[in-house]
């Protein structure tokens, strides 16, 4: 059963202790990230911490979290999580400002209307079925990188029309993966050592350029091939796309892809594989969901048609979502001086969101940590206020494919789960990949189990 939040008229402030005088709280975010934005709020509803020497003040209340999501021109796109961001991202969908994300909105939301997703969904069915295509019973697999070749493959065939080799999607992960690692680090260093020929500089550097290029040779590829087969790329390579009527430049659209291929395949493969480990650990749950989609799907693969019936599964994924937010940790910049309990905060101020402040705190849902997909039954969730669950964000600039990615993960699960059991692998610590932009399992080995 759900808590109550504290009224807003108590809000509280407060600053986190132990900040190091280079670093500042940065020790504590990268040892144990979690564990540290879960105890803020048992400091203040509104936090101070120190990214280095700058300030940031972190919002552990589901009414400020709300009103931040919800007014993007008061609480901009922006600080140091952002800024290095467009380092590779560019100006995309997800972290262009208020001034430029409307414009960006308009023209990209075609792609994700319901009967265009309904229509995508089977290419997410044919994909799940090559994912576990070659499953054996009994065989140890590393979770993590096989949900996400399935989820990248999915992405680029639905929403840009593109089917991509095996060795494309390894150069994506491998690109993503070491430009993540290596973002909260920069994020904490000075510009003009980022400039410094270091090994780790230099190997952002060339995931950062095959990244690029990557995408840039699919832009190519379908400028070449010259067809309206739907989704996102179509849409921005038509004229009057751009600024003024004009064409957008290879540049601008490939910001957006770049934003979208982040979006749907290390977001959406995170939330797969945090899923599958939950369950592997619960077995009362796992049993729950195999009774319902052994009634509902009755041995065959989960389709569209299936997804309303699917409620149990729903509520595994959501409640997954509220313990391993794929995206736990954005920032924000403050355009004005503005007031949040009780401090005066001026222009410029960083703003650090993460969903796990307002997610796990015990006011909200009793037992946090516990793994209970009933917290979201109607009867129970209805009692939530706005802002204590933000793992799609709010507002605005909400997750444009949070419908997409719901849909898509659902049947993945579904699938799965009426054809497989998965265990834990014994001796193996389960973490989060430290400081990656996205919440994803460091390594996570699960064993296979036919269900006959």
């Amino acid at each position: 059963m759900l808590g109550h939040a504290p009224s807003a008229a108590q809000l509280t402030s407060g600053i986190a202790p132990g900040a190091h005088p280079a670093i500042g709280h940065g020790w504590q975010l990268w040892r144990q990230p979690l564990e540290f934005l879960e105890s803020l709020s048992a400091i203040g509803d509104l936090v101070e911490i120190r990214l280095g020497p700058q300030p940031a003040f972190v919002p552990c209340h589901p009414e400020i979290v709300w009103r931040i999501l919800t007014n993007d021109s008061v609480y901009d796109k922006g600080g140091p999580v952002m800024d290095r961001l467009r380092d590779f991202v560019g100006n995309g969908l997800g972290t262009s400002t208020h001034q430029d994300h409307r414009r960006q909105r308009r023209l990209i939301q075609p792609a994700f209307h319901p009967a265009l997703i309904e229509s995508y969904a089977a290419v997410m069915e044919d994909e799940i079925s090559t994912l576990t295509r070659d499953w054996k019973d009994g065989q140890e697999i590393d979770v993590f990188p096989q949900l996400y070749g399935f989820a990248l493959r999915t992405v680029t065939r639905t929403l840009f029309s593109t089917t991509v080799d095996a060795e494309t999607i390894e150069v994506v992960r491998r690109s993503f993966d070491t430009v993540f690692n290596g973002s909260f680090l920069r994020m904490l260093t000075p510009p003009t050592l980022r400039r410094i020929p270091t090994p780790a500089n230099r190997r952002f550097q060339t995931a950062v350029k095959n990244l690029l290029g990557t995408v840039d040779r699919m832009i190519e590829g379908h400028r070449k091939e010259a067809t309206d087969s739907g989704g996102i790329l179509p849409i921005l390579l038509g004229s009057g796309s751009g600024p003024d009527g004009q064409e957008m430049s290879n540049a601008e659209i490939r910001d957006h892809l770049i934003t979208m291929l982040l979006g749907g395949g290390d977001t959406t493969a995170a939330a797969l594989a945090w899923a599958l480990h939950l369950l592997s650990t619960h077995p009362e749950a796992e049993r729950r969901l195999q009774e319902e989609v052994d009634q509902v799907l009755g041995g065959r693969p989960a389709e569209w048609k299936d997804l309303p019936q699917l409620t149990f599964t729903s509520r595994v994924l959501t409640e997954t979502l509220r313990l391993y937010p794929p995206g736990w940790l954005l920032t924000r910049t403050t355009t004005q001086e503005v007031e949040l309990a009780g401090r005066h905060l001026p222009p410029g101020t960083a703003i650090l969101f993460s969903p796990v402040t307002v997610q796990r705190r015990p006011d909200l849902f009793p037992d946090p940590h516990a793994f209970d997909p009933d917290r979201w039954l109607p009867e129970y969730a209805s009692g939530l206020p706005r802002g204590a669950f933000v793992a799609f964000g709010g507002g605005a600039r909400k997750c444009i494919g949070d419908t997409y990615g719901m849909a898509e993960t659902v049947l993945a699960l579904a699938t799965i789960a009426s054809r497989w059991s998965l265990s834990p692998v014994s001796g193996v610590q389960i973490r989060p990949s430290r400081l990656s932009v996205s919440l994803h399992p460091e390594h996570l080995p699960l064993r296979l189990h036919a269900r006959r």
